[in-house]
């Protein structure tokens, strides 16, 4: 019987069970460990920034359950004539407060400085609460949906405004914001494409599933969002800055009392001399924000114009030879693949030349619309949803380094706020142009060219002549 025993003093029956248990967990924890690698590698494990990210994925994963619960209650459930209605609806009830909603977030969160991870706390706690409140309606599609899907709208861009004032202060060594955005952005893009499937698996349990799965990853997100370092919440090393609004487009960074070695401290004003101040406004902070922000917009808006254009495109005339669900397939997966490559390609870019990137990428959405219009095809209409997800993505990373570097720590909240509301509503005009549109596809691609060529001619020139000029901004964060 002794012999029988280990030296721990269990029997073989134990013994059995511990192993089988370490088999099952085994799957589980060697996962675990690989997205830990993985998210901590290059010192963001000691920066902090690996945290970011894995929060950043839960939030990912949380808002797909709610699109998803979402989209088969105002989309997939009704044919498409009734579809349209129910869709411009939905951009309507919930669009129009958020213009009205959406300046307040900045300025609120720029008088908490010091309470940022309780904010990305109480955005994920209060998406919890909203998605408990929508698994009653969902079923119904009634009115009532739509107040909570506001406040699910509104909680999401303040945690995205907040997350991404925040990526600064936790930059690992040798680290640029390019480069760091791209790694939050892709962590959220790969918890979306393996959140997707589990949400249409739990709708076809029911259709408040999904939002129940939104709930528990939301809750898990609120405890992680207080994981994060405590530099996240420090002002330390911070200076004040005041935005004036310049007389000229190149806004001048005038240093007044700096902090220096000997311990002098003051403000910096961004703007020229003498100039009468104002509320900070994104015209103030430099020509590289302000026309990449009307790049981004062309980009949002093609995006919304393809969304919504091809979605019902393709129910009524799917791809040649394909189902309407094998079609809206291949675009989708096209889209979503080439966002992820986009995110993917920002973060091996060594470049700090962001200006430069969002001009080169606006070109090639640019060439690739026009083809598509010429010689509309399937082949052309995955190449062109492809290219528009690979070319929003490294510009809306090449945006957010640049406001992230040009713009003071004390507005950069209120400016990401802005700029995230105009891209908003870019999004929300193109995916308006996409519902009215009569549904030919070569019109459409059509459309999709003029909205690119509006951005180029708009921004393309500014870019580049401030990508000669350089940064006329310290770097204050």
């Amino acid at each position: 019987m002794a012999a029988a025993r280990s030296s721990d003093g269990s029997g073989p029956l134990r013994r059995a069970g511990r192993a089988m248990g370490r088999a099952l967990r085994a799957p589980f924890t060697g996962t675990a460990r690989g997205i830990r690698k993985a998210t901590h590698a290059h010192g963001a494990g000691e920066s902090g920034l690996g945290k970011l990210i894995e929060l950043h994925a839960v939030n990912g994963a949380g808002d797909v359950m709610i699109t998803v619960a979402l989209a088969s209650t105002v989309f997939f459930s009704v044919p498409t004539d009734e579809a349209r209605g129910r869709v411009a609806l939905y951009l309507a009830v919930t669009m129009a407060p958020f213009t009205l909603l959406a300046p307040v977030v900045g300025p609120l969160l720029d008088r908490l400085p010091h309470g940022r991870r309780a904010a990305m706390a109480g955005a994920m706690f209060a998406r919890a609460v909203l998605a408990i409140t929508m698994s009653g309606a969902v079923a119904t599609g009634g009115l009532e949906l739509y107040p909570a899907a506001l406040g699910v709208l509104v909680c999401s861009k303040a945690y995205g405004v907040v997350r991404s004032a925040v990526v600064p202060r936790l930059l690992p060594p040798r680290f640029s914001l390019v480069k760091a955005n791209s790694r939050v952005t892709l962590a959220g893009l790969l918890a979306t494409g393996v959140a997707a499937p589990i949400g249409a698996g739990l709708q076809s349990i029911g259709s408040a599933w999904p939002l129940y799965g939104a709930c528990a990853i939301f809750l898990g997100g609120t405890v992680l969002a207080f994981t994060l370092p405590h530099k996240v919440d420090s002002a330390k090393g911070e200076r004040k800055a005041r935005l004036v609004v310049p007389h000229e487009e190149t806004a001048r960074p005038v240093v007044t009392g700096a902090r220096t070695k000997g311990g002098r401290s003051g403000s910096t004003r961004i703007g020229r001399r003498g100039g009468r101040e104002k509320p900070p406004g994104l015209r103030s902070v430099g020509p590289s924000v302000l026309h990449g922000l009307q790049a981004n917009a062309a980009h949002r808006a093609l995006s919304g114009f393809l969304i919504f254009f091809l979605a019902f495109l393709l129910r009524e005339h799917p791809l040649a030879g394909q189902s309407a669900a094998v079609s809206l397939g291949i675009v989708g997966v096209a889209a979503g693949t080439g966002n992820a490559c986009g995110t993917a390609v920002g973060s091996w870019l060594r470049a700090r030349g962001p200006e430069v990137i969002v001009a080169t990428v606006l070109g090639l959405a640019l060439g690739v619309a026009v083809l598509a219009a010429v010689f509309f095809s399937t082949l052309m209409v995955a190449a062109l949803a492809a290219v528009a997800g690979f070319t929003q993505a490294l510009s809306k990373l090449s945006l957010d380094a640049m406001i992230q570097r040009d713009v003071p720590e004390e507005v950069r909240t209120s400016a990401f706020a802005r700029s995230e509301t105009l891209l908003q509503m870019s999004w929300v005009v193109g995916g308006a142009i996409g519902i009215a549109l009569p549904l030919n596809g070569v019109l459409g691609m059509s459309v999709a060219a003029g909205l690119l060529a509006l951005g180029a001619a708009a921004s393309v020139r500014g870019l580049l002549g401030a990508a000669r000029r350089g940064s006329p901004h310290p770097r204050v964060a």
